[in-house]
């Protein structure tokens, strides 16, 4: 890149929150093109960006991405606010809408504004295990799932829409926080064992090093051991707050 040069950000999210801290760079000057927001299997932010409807009333589904397992992003509500240019009302409709029916739509105007910014992708985990094997094959990177999420979806941008513009794909996690999915992708002997074990094959198949705040794990004592059903989760709180 010269300096300058726009590009674009590709981004794992959720929650919403990466991508918009990205759309508050580009407002403070650095010159961002458009953002890639990469999805998993809960494509409540693809099917938004796609169409102008967000609608929570759908299937959850459990991933090799857990912080994407999301269906109700709560930063996208600061995105709706400056797509209504600062129309406070406007996305307090909009938000109300979506606790007493589960969906909204936007207006065409900021659907057109958000598009323009925007483009919307996920993928699957069995994409995703395909996208960390392919990445560490061919490239040597070892990546998580998440950031393996991202890779695919962009992969799929250029070849939807053949922009070539330089991009950052933001990189959220350590393949290490999730070694079995890791593992799994790229390891065609690995087996189930426990969490330890899995991060130690992690390393030997790939020669690369777990970080130390994970390999120290194994010799800290377990602090906490209390444990109780979740129908039992609120006396449980009430309990160890003492109220």
């Amino acid at each position: 890149l010269q300096k300058g040069e726009g590009f674009n950000i590709v981004v794992p999210t959720g929650n919403f929150g990466n991508i918009l801290a990205g759309f508050y760079a580009k407002q403070m000057g650095i010159p961002i093109r458009r953002f890639v927001c990469a999805s998993n299997q809960n494509n409540v932010l693809t099917d938004f960006i796609q169409t102008g409807v967000y609608n929570r009333k759908r299937a959850f589904y459990t991933t090799t991405s857990p912080s994407m397992d999301i269906l109700i992003s709560s930063n996208l509500e600061r995105l709706l606010y400056h797509l209504y240019d600062g129309d406070t009302s406007a996305v307090s409709a909009l938000m109300q809408q979506l606790a007493e029916t589960g969906r909204y739509e936007i207006s065409d105007s900021a659907r057109q504004r958000l598009q323009k910014l925007f483009f919307g992708g996920f993928c699957n985990d069995d994409q995703t295990a395909a996208t960390i094997r392919k990445l560490f094959n061919n490239d040597g990177y070892l990546c998580d799932t998440h950031t393996a999420v991202a890779a695919k979806v962009f992969e799929d941008y250029r070849a939807q829409t053949g922009d070539m513009t330089p991009a950052v794909i933001v990189s959220t996690a350590s393949p290490y926080k999730f070694a079995k999915s890791v593992l799994m992708a790229i390891d065609d002997d690995a087996k189930p064992q426990t969490e330890f074990e899995m991060t130690d094959r992690l390393a030997a198949v790939t020669k690369t090093t777990v970080p130390a705040a994970l390999s120290d794990l194994k010799s800290r004592p377990v602090l906490h051991t209390a444990c109780c059903d979740k129908t039992q989760m609120a006396a449980f709180i009430q309990q160890s707050l003492g109220l």
